[in-house]
């Protein structure tokens, strides 16, 4: 399971610090280069469709390290 997050660690999308609701639409918007605010009304439009949208948001929200390392899922499966 440690590899599991270790290959997770090593992805280019990190958690941004200072994100609304736990950084996901500002760190999808640094890595594209994209506008933070169009990707916020997309992820917003996405959750009209509920378990696509806010299904995807838990999912990343679990996954996606932080720029420290730090994984939401590990420290859930570790307690």
């Amino acid at each position: 399971m440690d590899k599991f997050f270790d290959i997770l660690r090593s992805s280019p999308i990190k958690r941004a610090r200072g994100g609304w609701l736990a950084g996901i639409c500002a760190s999808i918007a640094l890595k594209f280069g994209w506008d933070v605010s169009l990707v916020r009304i997309a992820v917003l439009l996405s959750f009209l469709l509920p378990f696509i949208g806010i299904g995807t948001y838990l999912v990343a929200w679990l996954l996606l390290p932080t720029t420290d390392g730090k994984i939401i899922l590990e420290k859930l499966i570790k307690r």
